[in-house]
């Protein structure tokens, strides 16, 4: 059983708390300056603790602070090569982390879906480290990509999620439009969104030829393909990742020049 620091209990880290506490794989201690941050996980823990030293004798630590907080963190780390350090913040360059510590450095995009076991990450490492291996199959799916292209992942998976929840809320303000209650609308919506995606993963068809399983010649569901098709949407969907990935590399930029 690894022992696991998660340095952060804000949004992020404590979805990643959540997830792993239902493996029951893990120890999991959680780090952070707010008590009441600590409250709220802390029934997912093994231990809580807001003494960073107290915190650093993990086997693997992983980084879930702000961007712009990393650096001030780092400092206070005091880790041996024979630790990995993951860092999960959005534009920080695995250099210049590495650059601050002992430990080894792995850097992973998650997101917030970790909390059930249905994360999509991307990682970057040098060399596969079976203990973050292990952690990020007990949180859902992962990629391994080089390191260039987390800019990318960061708006595809990172920023994904809220893209997505975004066409779920306008499905369901659309059933509602047609008829249906509120509350009708979204669980259809996100349901639809859940099936959609798991039928995408588990299916040996691709996207395209699941789209024309759905289009009966004549029904229901190519009248609105049409309309999309017909549409900007593959247009205004490239322009938000394209802006979500361009902030990535600004703020990849940002530490570049510390």
């Amino acid at each position: 059983m690894a022992e696991v620091t998660i340095i952060g209990s804000g949004n992020l880290g404590s979805a990643l708390i959540k997830g792993l506490s239902r493996s029951g794989d893990h120890r999991v201690t959680a780090y952070d300056v707010d008590p009441d941050a600590l409250e709220a996980v802390e029934p997912y823990c093994a231990e809580t603790t807001t003494d960073l030293a107290a915190a650093t004798a993990a086997d693997v630590l992983v980084l879930a602070v702000k961007p712009d907080v990393v650096g001030a963190v780092l400092e206070e780390l005091d880790l041996s090569p024979d630790q990995t350090l993951v860092t999960v913040a959005a534009g920080v360059p695995t250099a210049f982390v590495e650059a601050r510590t002992d430990a080894a450095v792995v850097r992973v995009m998650p997101n917030l879906a970790a909390e059930t076991g249905d994360m999509a990450a991307a990682v970057a490492w040098d060399a596969v480290d079976e203990d973050v291996r292990a952690i990020l199959e007990d949180l859902g799916e992962f990629v391994e990509i080089e390191e260039e292209l987390m800019d990318v992942a960061t708006a595809l998976n990172g920023s994904g999620p809220a893209f997505v929840f975004y066409f779920i809320q306008a499905l369901g303000n659309a059933g509602v439009a047609e008829g249906l209650a509120p509350a009708q609308a979204e669980t259809l919506a996100a349901q639809t969104a859940k099936g959609a995606a798991e039928t995408v993963l588990r299916s040996d068809r691709s996207v395209d030829e699941l789209i024309d399983a759905v289009c009966s010649p004549g029904g229901t569901t190519i009248e609105g393909m049409e309309v999309l098709w017909d549409s900007d949407f593959e247009a205004i969907v490239a322009e938000a990742l394209g802006a979500a990935a361009d902030r990535s590399r600004e703020m990849a930029e940002e530490f570049e020049h510390e």
